[in-house]
């Protein structure tokens, strides 16, 4: 009988998550461990001082949860404090970017409503690996030379992760260490703990704005996730302060029969004028869901997105997707002395136009790109899919959709599928193998061709759910990843 399944874009996550489904563990517990060794083996994209969201849908329930474990601006953060320190814009890197840490408080909140098991039992194997040591890919060494000017600027950081050659080993003792701590004292000793005062002072010594106040006063936030139609399915995204609201503005208008770019342009103007955080300012949603136009403008976007994503249904009938990152390509750039992590740099999208939706103010949740997304038919769950990507994943998402719905695609055809994404800049970029791809360059000049299987499109996976105990999985080639069936 086949326990599980689980999807991740690095084999060894999807393995440890696998053995957890074998050993007696659900998909909720089964995700999280998967999510501590990326945080580990894949620094470039993720870190346990990132961020993280989750859609949930437990056994015998009629609807999914939604958590949202974004963390805050600090107490010190302002327009004005900013502008002090010599910057026009909002800093993309650097201590004046980060925000709380909140995917570790995610993960204890996750555990604690659905998981089987412990928060210690689920990181004992990141931290084995961390302290033991693993293989660097042919995509960490290449993101570990783009980065080595940036990781350069910190001795911390650049002692960790220096440029290495594929196949070298790399090992981080205190992060195995931090990871055990938190198994053995949980989220309090984390943001409460020798960890936050670590944290808290890595900031202070550099002139940031997060405080141990900050971090001690952190929460996730339980949420209903947005539903809405698409063809014959209910979709699920999380509510703002997630773009999750801008993905389904675009999947409502491409079924109204709009183009691709004509989709994309609406749905990112609502989500410029309207999404923040919403104890500052409510989105109005009927707007996103509407099938009406709206005047299209481009916003300030931002080019980071590395980010992981996580699927995985368990034979009790749990479904989980998850994402979970530091923002952009190593974050901040910035490692907490001690702690062996990479802290975020979520505050880079923040605005310091006072005039603007998702301007900076004191102890607030960004405009976020991660969005976590699942699709029902007949009142159970039938789709889990998401993908990294940032600012790009509405585009993502409704392709890795359309293949599964429109198309009625296998999940690992979908994922693999080529893609396109319409950039900030208004240029269409297309993989190589994209059906038509060559003529689309000839005709038009703002069409730019990119590599087959380019990390820029997203690293996507995705399960169906064909009934208890029976799945159907695909994990995109774009990254490191697998599909495990837990046997």
């Amino acid at each position: 009988m086949t326990k599980g399944v689980i999807a991740t874009p690095h084999h060894l996550a999807s393995e440890v998550g696998a053995q957890v489904l074998r050993d007696g563990g659900n998909a909720i517990d089964a995700a999280i461990a998967a999510d501590a060794v990326l945080c580990v083996v894949y620094p470039h994209m993720t870190s346990i001082g990132g961020d993280l969201m989750a859609i949930v849908w437990a056994s015998g329930e009629s609807s999914p949860a939604g958590l949202i474990g974004a963390g805050r601006s600090g107490e010190l953060a302002t327009i004005e404090a900013v502008r002090e320190r010599g910057h026009e814009t909002m800093p993309a890197r650097g201590p004046l970017s980060v925000t709380v840490p909140g995917t570790v408080e995610a993960w204890g909140r996750l555990l604690e409503r659905f998981g089987s098991v412990g928060l210690g039992a689920v990181l004992e194997p990141a931290a084995g690996m961390a302290r033991d040591g693993y293989l660097i890919t042919v995509q960490l060494s290449q993101f570990l030379l783009a980065g080595a000017d940036l990781l350069g600027r910190e001795p911390a950081a650049y002692a960790l992760y220096p440029p290495m050659e594929p196949g070298m080993l790399l090992r981080n003792a205190d992060l195995a260490a931090a990871l055990t701590d938190i198994g053995r004292n949980g989220i309090n000793g984390f943001y409460r703990g020798d960890i936050g005062s670590a944290i808290a002072a890595a900031i202070k010594k550099r002139d940031g704005f997060i405080t141990r106040q900050d971090l001690a006063t952190h929460r996730s936030q339980w949420v209903d996730p947005v539903a809405f139609p698409y063809r014959d399915t209910i979709v699920y995204q999380l509510p703002p302060p997630t773009q999750g609201l801008a993905a389904a503005a675009m999947l409502v208008r491409l079924e109204a029969g709009l183009d691709f770019r004509q989709a994309r342009d609406e749905a990112y103007a609502l989500r410029d004028r309207y999404i923040t955080d919403p104890d500052f300012v409510t989105a109005p949603a009927e707007k996103f869901l509407a099938r009406d136009h709206v005047p299209a403008s481009r916003g300030a976007e931002l080019d980071g997105g590395d980010t992981v994503y996580i699927c995985a249904a368990d034979g009790q009938g749990n479904a989980i997707s998850m994402i979970q990152s530091v923002a952009f390509d190593f974050g901040s750039g910035i490692v907490a002395e001690g702690t062996g992590m990479l802290l975020q740099n979520r505050g880079a999208y923040f605005s310091l136009d006072p005039g603007h939706v998702n301007r900076l103010e004191p102890k607030k949740r960004t405009m976020h790109t991660l969005i976590p997304a699942m699709a029902a038919r007949g009142g159970r769950p039938w789709a889990v899919f998401g993908t990294m990507g940032g600012e790009r994943q509405p585009q993502l998402q409704a392709q890795v959709l359309m293949n599964l719905v429109d198309l009625g695609l296998e999940p690992a055809e979908a994922v693999a599928r080529p893609r396109m994404a319409i950039q900030a800049d208004g240029h269409l970029a297309v993989e190589a193998d994209y059906p038509g791809a060559g003529a689309m360059t000839r005709k038009d000049p703002n069409v730019m061709l990119m590599p087959r299987r380019h990390h820029s499109f997203g690293h996507a996976h995705a399960i169906l759910i064909d009934g208890p105990g029976e799945w159907r999985a695909g994990a995109d080639p774009r990254s490191d990843g697998s599909v495990e069936y837990a046997k």
